[in-house]
């Protein structure tokens, strides 16, 4: 296509040629006519960006300079007028109408300075063909340029931006940095992450493609005075702002309308007060989205932490009050009956104690449900700790008829520990065992260390415990005893996650069960 520059040049050079050939070769009736009509021609070119009109009657001076040239050369100024009339217009039936009227004009006045005979006309039909070619040929060129145009600006703009939010991504963030750095004297730089996504299913794609671009969004909309937007990583954003105030106001109003339920974190730097280079600045401003997640991160984790102490507490509380309730019940029910006996609880006198020791049983080991005390914790030999259970526990076993056995490593075993809390454990778990042995068997008692924990295990020759039991015996206020508590085993667990290990177990019908507590080691 023609540009300005190029038709003040070209067309003036068309109209000198034409004019110095149709003088020399004698063809023109009126040599002052022709220069008078080129000159408008010529004129008309130079002004036309000043007065638009004049594209308009362009082809009426062409016109009157072809016919005074009577030189069929002028055929040339003809066609590249078309190009620079239709150059504009992208459809075939726009520009088809326009040049078919200028080469029939050219035609025309051809014919007025020519024998016409045959071969004449058929030079005119065929100058209307090729005329109707060039215009294909041209809108052929156009579309072809405009396509690979628009495939360029697509690829740079797929370069520099988010394909999915229509932000920058981090060539472009980068870019943007740079640019802003050497335009503007101080900015901001925000970075935010996004997290937590409330109702997120983590297997829809489409779910978290829509919150992302969403975000994207909002964040444009809030921040329309950006320098700079862009999506430069996964969940995270960045924005380029002047130095205004009320930033950390609009964060909090973005978070509570359009990115409401979910979590965001972000850091604020200003550039150059943070860092003197660009990269110092991006260094410290996402050491400080890092601290700032971090810090939340923590929050979260104690919050989870104080609802899962609330629900044990709950879930301890409602089981108290509903054991607590049952013996309290019948306790009442004896005395009401003693009052038709002029209050003498003499029958039922064993019943009611037996259902007072029983709260009283209760509450004893519900109150064993707290920390060990700090100053308790400390590192003490395990195999000291076994042989004291062994010498405590020894006497039940023989007078049940049980055998109980000690196999410890020859290493020194040393844990941090409030030693009264593990020996408690420890005997809780030996006599468990006795209990599920009904006839005289064997309870092995086994210390040995994996690593940096200790594993101290207690096997019973017993009849096992069912699969479908295995994953409730650690809950609160569960037993298969008549006049257990359900607290045992809870207590027991408690006091190894205190301890920061655990109880395991592993069991097969008819084969018995095995215990395991694990403890870190200590120095």
């Amino acid at each position: 296509m023609l540009t300005y520059t190029m038709k003040r040049v070209i067309f003036p050079l068309g109209c000198l040629l034409v004019i110095l050939s149709s003088y020399f070769l004698g063809r023109t009736s009126s040599l002052t006519w022709m220069i008078l009509a080129g000159a408008l021609f010529v004129a008309s070119i130079y002004g036309e960006r000043r007065y638009p009109v004049l594209q308009k009657i362009q082809w009426i001076f062409l016109g009157i300079f072809h016919y005074f040239s009577e030189l069929n050369w002028c055929n040339m100024l003809y066609y590249l007028l078309i190009m620079t009339m239709i150059q504009n217009k992208q459809r075939v039936e726009q520009t088809l109408p326009i040049s078919l009227l200028l080469v029939l004009q050219y035609t025309g006045i051809r014919l007025s300075y020519v024998t016409i005979d045959a071969y004449t006309l058929s030079v005119s039909l065929f100058d209307l063909l090729t005329a109707i070619v060039i215009i294909f040929l041209y809108h052929t060129l156009v579309n072809n340029e405009a396509e690979k145009r628009r495939l360029r600006e697509k690829n740079q703009f797929l370069t520099l931006h988010d394909p999915l939010t229509g932000l920058l991504n981090y060539e472009g963030y980068m870019n943007a940095l740079q640019e802003t750095a050497e335009k503007q004297r101080s900015f901001l730089l925000i970075l935010l992450n996004i997290q937590n996504f409330n109702g997120f299913n983590k297997e829809v794609e489409n779910n978290w493609s829509t919150i992302i671009a969403g975000t994207g969004e909002s964040i444009s909309k809030h921040f329309a005075d950006a320098y700079g937007i862009s999506r430069y990583a996964g969940d995270r954003f960045s924005i380029i702002l002047p130095e205004v105030a009320g930033i950390e106001e609009r964060m909090s109003t973005m978070q509570t309308t359009d990115l409401k339920g979910l979590q965001v974190t972000y850091s604020i730097s200003i550039y150059p007060e943070t860092a003197e280079t660009l990269q110092q600045l991006i260094t410290i401003a996402e050491e400080r989205l890092f601290q700032a997640q971090r810090s939340k991160w923590i929050k979260n984790e104690e919050e989870i932490y104080r609802s899962e102490r609330l629900r044990a507490v709950g879930e301890l509380a409602a089981g108290m009050a509903h054991e607590i309730r049952n013996p309290l019940t019948a306790i009442r029910g004896f005395l009401q009956l003693s009052r038709g006996q002029a209050y003498n609880i003499a029958p039922w006198y064993e019943v009611i104690m037996g259902e007072v020791i029983r709260v009283t049983d209760l509450t004893a080991e519900f109150l064993q449900f707290s920390k060990p005390q700090a100053h308790l914790m400390k590192p003490e030999r395990l195999g000291h700790c076994l042989e004291r259970v062994l010498s405590l526990t020894e006497s039940d076993a023989a007078s049940r008829g049980h055998r109980i056995t000690l196999e410890m490593t020859g290493e020194s075993v040393v844990v941090n520990m409030d030693r009264d809390k593990i020996v408690q454990v420890l005997i809780n778990l030996i006599r468990n065992a006795f209990e599920a042995m009904k006839d005289p068997g064997e309870v092995r008692i086994g210390l040995l260390h994996d690593g940096e924990e200790a594993l101290i295990s207690i096997t019973d020759t017993g009849s096992g415990i069912p699969e479908n039991a295995l994953a409730t015996i650690f809950d609160p206020f569960y037993t298969t005893k008549e006049e257990g508590t359900g607290l045992g085993l809870a207590l027991c667990q408690k006091i190894a996650l205190d301890h920061h290990g655990k109880i395991t177990v592993h069991s097969e019908i008819g084969n018995g069960a095995t215990f395991t507590l694990h403890l870190p080691m200590g120095a």
